[in-house]
């Protein structure tokens, strides 16, 4: 009986010790191809700019007309690039538009004090949102000059 006892033991740690408990997952990230720029619509734009101590802003459309008008806005709370990318989502269906929720384009700006975290969980909330388009892309020059004054 001890020699079955012994042989359940030594297969039992054999088992535990050779099996994968978790997999390890990732995202994927597909990249662009290398060419002219692509026109977009401003209906369609959405940029979310994110900045150290995890500030992040956003604006629909245009950057000089959003500035102009005063609607690049903070982007504070837990959820709030979650509500966020599903308020513009439901804008989108509701205006008849032939793409609806598929037309959103999501642009993400990394400042350069982002953390990396920020930037992941940015993007996870793209993919619990079904985000289809999105492009993490750099800031422009006067993007730059606008964080600095903030």
């Amino acid at each position: 009986m001890t020699p079955m006892v012994d042989l359940g033991f030594l297969l039992i740690t054999f088992f535990v010790i050779t099996t994968e408990m978790s997999k390890p997952t990732v995202m994927n990230l597909i990249m662009p191809k290398d060419g002219p720029p692509i026109d977009l619509g401003e209906s369609d734009a959405l940029t979310v700019i994110l900045e150290k101590n995890n500030q992040a802003w956003y604006y629909e459309g245009d950057w000089t007309k959003a500035k102009a008008e005063g609607r690049i806005l903070p982007l504070e709370g837990e959820l709030a690039a979650r509500k966020l990318i599903m308020n513009k989502q439901q804008q989108l269906d509701v205006s008849g538009r032939k793409e609806g929720r598929n037309g959103l384009m999501l642009l993400v700006k990394p400042g350069s004090g982002t953390s990396y975290k920020s930037l992941v969980d940015l993007l996870d909330e793209v993919s619990i949102n079904d985000v289809k388009k999105y492009a993490v892309v750099q800031l422009t020059a006067e993007e730059r000059s606008w964080l600095l004054k903030q």
